[in-house]
């Protein structure tokens, strides 16, 4: 496997590079110094253009995908022509809209790293509807009182081992990172454990780190390259994108024999939600796409809508990487119909006068903290304005732990809150709340056992909960779905009429 050698390439606009990695960290309060390299100087103008194509070509692989979304599954799709456009400008959609949420309030806040308790606030604020999947199972289990990032851990949540989460709700962590991709990643599963956790969490590194990286090098292999870097080298996502690269070389003229050959490798499940929602097929499509394109934006979309499955999401990550790339700029002067305009259609009590432009302010001034935070910031040389940024390798920051031994702790942690929820005087959030996680957690046959009445206040006091028992009895695919379906039954939890 290449390791990247070089950090900086020397672009047309001429980048400064300060090569002093032995700069002084504690002056520069930057707690991660130990993993940082060299500091680079990008100008201003660069960055910032940067930020902004990430961001359009996300949007561009969104919203242009979404005619794709979930379409093309045993075979690929035939799109063979396709001019990029947002003739009526962009909207909120799930795959832009939830990190548009995290964003503002981290600009709000003045920081990046935004704490459980005000997460859980800004779902209930704002992000309500217009969410599937994991985001649907986590808003349900907020409403009985289970607060991030449990809400997206593996015993609680049967979408958490396999959910794209991981994935489409990334990106702009990648874009806030410009040159850190630990930063990048670790930000990152701050949100993204929001719903999911396992596999999917190895995913928030990989692209993040992708994109963060994309800043400084314009090389697809070497991006990718960086990307693996940030896994657990247990992953299962390293052999997917190994195939994905080996076949690609194998069949560089032929895409659609390398898609053939993903789809009989990892359609893993007889549940086509399970396999389309999952990471194992949206990874190596997206890989897949990035290969495939070469580097051009539109043949990099292309690529992503025919290789089908969660099409847009696929499309708008794989984009972003490469709007990093080319920049804002480049993409303004192709010619494409874009108006400057991101409608909120989802996101109650956010903006309603949103454009592309101020959602990619907002993504700049946070940028701009997290380069302070790791010991950077703005500098200037003669009439010209520099971003210095202290650069990171990129690394694994988060590997995979023993879901067994996980599940064990959590059971011990957790075990005397659901016992205080079954005492008198517990409301019926606390009773409800304290039977689903018995019910998730192996304990709801001995607290049947010891007190039966308490324990059928409890199931009762679910019951009153039926948009969080619709999602578990009827929205979850197996066979995380199915093993929680069956523990809930012989638990006494009755399934909602309807």
């Amino acid at each position: 496997m290449r390791v990247i050698a070089i950090l900086c390439i020397i672009w047309s606009c001429t980048f400064w590079v300060c090569c002093s990695a032995t700069a002084d960290a504690s002056s520069t309060g930057n707690k991660h110094s130990s993993r940082s390299g060299p500091f680079v100087e990008i100008p201003v103008e660069t960055i910032e253009d940067k930020i902004r194509g990430g961001l359009l070509a996300q949007l561009l692989g969104n919203l242009n995908g979404l005619p794709h979304e979930n379409k093309y599954y045993e075979e690929p799709g035939n799109v063979q022509q396709y001019t990029p456009g947002l003739p009526q400008g962009a909207r909120t959609d799930d795959d832009t809209d939830i990190e548009w949420v995290y964003i503002a309030a981290m600009q709000k806040a003045q920081t990046a790293m935004l704490r459980p308790q005000q997460i859980t606030l800004l779902w209930k604020k704002h992000i309500n509807s217009h969410i599937w999947c994991s985001n649907l199972y986590v808003r349900r289990l907020m409403d009985v009182g289970i607060n991030p990032p449990l809400t997206g851990s593996l015993s609680l949540n049967p979408w958490a081992g396999f959910n794209i989460s991981g994935q489409f709700v990334c990106e702009t962590f990648g874009l806030i990172a410009p040159a850190m991709p630990q930063t990048a990643a670790r930000i990152g599963l701050n949100y993204t454990h929001v719903s999911i956790d396992g596999e999917p969490a190895q995913t928030t590194q990989l692209f993040t780190a992708m994109i963060a990286t994309a800043f400084i090098t314009n090389d697809i292999d070497s991006i990718i390259e960086a990307g693996l870097a940030s896994i657990d080298p247990q992953s299962s996502i390293l052999p997917i994108i190994g195939d994905v690269r080996r076949w690609h070389k194998e069949y560089p003229n032929d895409w659609r024999t390398t898609r053939r050959l993903i789809r009989d490798k990892y359609t893993l499940y007889e549940s086509r939600t399970r396999n389309q929602n999952g990471y194992e097929l949206c990874t190596a499509a997206t890989i897949a796409a990035l290969l495939y394109g070469e580097g051009d934006l539109v043949r990099t979309l292309v690529h992503a809508f025919n290789f089908g499955w969660d099409a847009d999401n696929n499309a708008a990550t794989a984009a972003t990487v490469v709007g990093v790339i080319k920049g804002n700029r480049w993409i303004q002067q192709q010619g494409w119909t874009i108006k400057d305009r991101y409608r909120n259609t989802t996101r109650p009590s956010m903006p309603e006068d949103e454009t592309i432009t101020r959602f990619g302010d907002r993504i700049v001034e946070v940028a701009g903290l997290v380069i302070a935070e790791n010991g950077g910031g703005k500098i200037r040389r003669g009439d010209k304005a520099f971003y210095r940024i202290r650069t990171q390798k990129p690394a694994n920051i988060e590997r995979l732990s023993d879901v067994d031994r996980k599940r064990v702790a959590l059971r011990s942690e957790l075990k005397p809150q659901v016992e205080a929820g079954l005492t008198d005087g517990a409301g019926v959030q606390e009773q409800a709340r304290a039977a689903y996680l018995a019910i998730c957690l192996g304990l709801a046959e001995s607290l049947r056992f010891r007190d039966a009445d308490r324990w059928q206040q409890a199931l009762t006091a679910l019951e009153q909960y039926p948009k969080l028992l619709d999602v578990l009895f009827r929205r979850s695919p197996g066979p995380a779905g199915d093993e929680l379906r069956a523990a809930a039954r012989a638990a006494g939890l009755k399934e909602p009429p309807g």
